[in-house]
């Protein structure tokens, strides 16, 4: 008799879903506790999320980098990495993005800058990224351990050209100069405008787009290439790989090259689609939350995409909730999203064994 197994929809749709309840109950509690009605706050966030088209394209444009890190995380985790170096890959990514807009802005035509943009991005953090993958596949050091570190080393980096190099002259903020407008990321509201499609303005632009061909495109390697399974193989059994005959060390480089890449379109986002100029801190966290939303979702394409939807909003309808009840001040905005965290990447397990026990008994029954 065939051992019974646990349904695909039981793991990747209804223990993520039952975690999510969990954090938004003891989230309620909390709003309780400091004298407000949940239920209220919870119509104001949703609000602040869906409720209007602005609120829809900020949901999205958080969403986007979200998706970038996740995917970033989720690659290398297919490989048996962790990496949680995507905050540090991403800055240097902007960089990659911005030298070429710094270049080119005089000079080249949008379609031009675009594409070398995207390169630009994925070489810079690609290259961060490698430095780490070298270090843990050849002299086996820790990739936790490096790729914190060199998210410090980052941020330093950045500091010390910006401030030194890339600076505006005259300028007392920590920024560098203004792109032409030829070198800025078109907004999906001013391209959908004229096909009589009106979202609303927002910061949404065709970083988005990107994020979604680089979720096809990540479900394609993984799936159906045959060096994502050597990938897949590396991650689920080391010594198993090793005797098929995979070169373990170049898949592991691979890989994190591959996570430092995706990582690094977040600079796409925001320095070539929102701010327009190399600034300090626009990262804002985007690589720590993608690692709670690769696990939210279940380190697959379109799990990511419906966790960074969820933490988008989030991040909009907290927004939102802050500015209409000011006494869930921003702090505890983020605590909402730290329990959501909590339950769907440390307590992801809490659930897991009684409801895979409860459907593993009744298909034996």
């Amino acid at each position: 008799m065939s051992q019974a197994k646990v349904p695909t929809w039981v793991s990747v749709a209804l223990i993520p879903f039952l975690n999510i309840m969990m954090a938004f109950i003891v989230s309620g509690l909390v709003i309780l506790a400091i004298g407000e009605n949940p239920i209220e706050a919870a119509g104001y966030l949703i609000y602040g999320a869906f409720g209007y088209d602005e609120g829809v394209g900020y949901t999205l444009y958080y969403a986007t980098n979200l998706i970038f890190t996740g995917l970033a995380v989720s690659v290398a985790f297919k490989g048996g990495l962790f990496n949680i170096g995507g905050e540090g890959q991403a800055y240097i990514g902007g960089l990659g993005v911005g030298l070429v807009c710094l270049a080119l802005d005089h000079t080249m035509p949008l379609y031009v800058i675009v594409p070398l943009a995207i390169i630009g991005a994925a070489v810079f953090g690609a290259g961060w990224a490698y430095i780490p993958a070298y270090l843990q596949a050849r002299r086996g050091s820790h990739i936790v351990i490096t790729t914190i570190m060199f998210n410090f080393i980052a941020s330093s980096l950045m500091v010390y050209l910006i401030v030194n190099w890339l600076k505006e002259d005259g300028r007392m903020a920590p920024n560098s100069r203004t792109f032409e407008e030829n070198a800025w990321l078109p907004y999906l509201h001013k391209i959908l405008s004229p096909l009589g499609i009106e979202i609303g303005d927002s910061p949404l632009n065709l970083a988005f787009v990107l994020a979604l061909i680089c979720c096809v495109l990540v479900w394609a390697l993984l799936w159906h290439t045959r060096w994502g399974y050597q990938l897949r193989t590396l991650g689920t059994n080391p010594t198993a790989a090793r005797y098929a005959g995979i070169d373990t060390a170049k898949v592991t480089i691979w890989g994190m090259l591959i996570s430092g890449g995706l990582a690094g379109f977040v600079g796409v986002n925001e320095i070539m689609g929102v701010n327009h100029s190399l600034l300090l801190n626009f990262t804002a966290g985007y690589g720590f939350a993608g690692i709670a939303v690769s696990l939210m979702g279940r380190n697959h394409p379109i799990g990511i995409i419906l966790a960074a939807i969820l933490f988008g909003a989030l991040y909009q309808g907290g927004s939102e909730l802050a500015f209409e009840i000011p006494t869930i001040t921003p702090e505890i905005v983020i605590v909402i999203q730290g329990l959501v965290i909590l339950f769907s990447g440390a307590l992801e397990h809490m659930f897991k064994d009684r409801i895979e026990g409860f459907f593993i008994r009744r298909a034996v029954a």
